[in-house]
């Protein structure tokens, strides 16, 4: 028992300290963004600005189209994320119930796509995306982030596919259930906390990526949020701090919100799911 409660003791400093290492970068941040130029150049930076200011958020705002590249932006990581679902979902489970030739190779499509760097699909992606004038578009960013996020999709759902049990599907089968009834019924409540999982981390991935967005995207009221952070860096490398922080923290926001919503859908699906005849 003493090990049991030495080990649990353990595990939750080491979860502690984790967690004031994920946090100290955003608690930083917030810092900085409310911090005057005078404290951002002091020799003995504290935590807490003894002189709060919203001076840096008004001038980030004044700099760059902060508004629309947050537009821009949730346009571009929703599409991607709604997109990628609905796409790796049917594969996913095909791939999970009927594990023959195809389904090998299209798991190893998925192990081998991700190994490739962006550098080299950049120029033959640019020259195909110029070829059919999306090129500039968020439409063509999202058609970009739909097949960057695609391959890892189909991986994270066909384990939660393989988590399902066949058997529920088969006992509704007996009791005369048809197929599409089985799929909507019984399947998909259980794979819903999957789904919504899946959705988040295609969001995060597209709401972050920069290099895809920097290359593609020319104007700047076309451009997302983290291209038009990169503008608080000045071109000797010499950056902005506090309007860049200001932007970065309102940046951080929308994720937040969405995961915070999302995460307790996943609880109530779980819940859902497990409580299915």
């Amino acid at each position: 028992m003493r090990t049991s409660k030495s080990a649990r003791a353990a595990q939750y400093v080491a979860l502690a300290a984790y967690l004031v290492f994920l946090a100290f970068p955003f608690a930083w941040l917030i810092s900085t963004a409310f911090k005057p130029a005078r404290e951002l150049g002091s020799l003995h930076p504290t935590w807490i600005p003894e002189n709060p200011t919203l001076g840096n958020f008004r001038q980030a705002f004044d700099e760059q189209p902060l508004l629309q590249a947050t537009a821009n932006s949730l346009i571009v990581a929703v599409s991607a994320a709604l997109v990628a679902v609905v796409i790796a979902t049917p594969m996913a489970y095909v791939m999970a119930r009927h594990r023959n030739r195809l389904a090998k190779a299209a798991t190893g499509w998925v192990v081998i796509s991700q190994a490739f760097p962006f550098v080299l699909i950049i120029i033959p992606l640019f020259m195909i995306l110029k070829k059919f004038h999306l090129i500039n578009s968020l439409a063509g960013l999202i058609m970009v982030y739909v097949v960057w996020a695609l391959p890892f999709a189909l991986w994270m759902l066909v384990g939660y596919v393989r988590a399902v049990p066949p058997e529920l599907e088969q006992a509704a089968a007996v009791d005369g259930a048809g197929r599409l009834r089985i799929l909507v019924s019984i399947t998909a409540p259980l794979l819903a906390p999957g789904i919504v999982a899946t959705a988040m981390f295609s969001f995060i991935t597209a709401w972050n990526e920069f290099f895809f967005a920097l290359v593609l995207l020319k104007t700047p009221e076309k451009q997302t949020l983290p291209v038009i952070l990169n503008r608080f860096i000045g071109t000797e490398g010499v950056a902005d701090l506090g309007p860049l922080a200001a932007a970065a923290f309102l940046a951080t926001i929308p994720s937040l919100v969405i995961f915070a919503l999302i995460q307790k859908r996943i609880t109530g699906g779980m819940l859902a799911g497990a409580v299915k005849h």
